[in-house]
């Protein structure tokens, strides 16, 4: 079993900052790829960032790319997500996955073994 634990979500405005964490904990040897998704009340849950845990270059969603930065620390089994230039549009539930699963569609959530409960970000204008 893995467990994720999300951290670092509040209340901000328009233009400000926020970074997220997402500690791993548990049988976390066999962790491929983690990503962040979020999920807005009436809309699905949906693909934000991915990083392949062995390295590579992250991919990010169109509607966060140049704003969002997904790093993660391989010692402390620790992802985050430096979420900059904020937008109304990007408050969410905003939700940690994990995956042991290769070659698969890692921005679908059916690819990913693991959730965290979520930490809430609201932008406000």
């Amino acid at each position: 079993q893995v467990q994720l634990v999300e951290s670092g979500g509040g209340l901000v405005q328009a233009g400000g900052s926020l970074r997220l964490s997402c500690a791993a904990s548990g049988r976390t040897f066999n962790t491929y790829a983690m990503s962040w998704f979020r999920q807005a009340p009436g809309n699905e849950r949906d693909f934000v960032a991915l990083i392949l845990w062995g390295g590579g270059s992250p991919y990010y969603a169109d509607s966060v790319k140049g704003r969002f930065t997904i790093s993660r620390d391989n010692a402390k089994n620790t992802v985050y997500l430096q979420m900059n230039s904020l937008k109304p549009e990007d408050t969410a539930l905003y939700y940690c996955a994990s995956s042991s699963r290769r070659y698969v569609d890692y921005q679908l959530n059916t690819s990913y073994n693991y959730w965290g409960q979520g930490t809430q970000v609201t932008v406000s204008s």
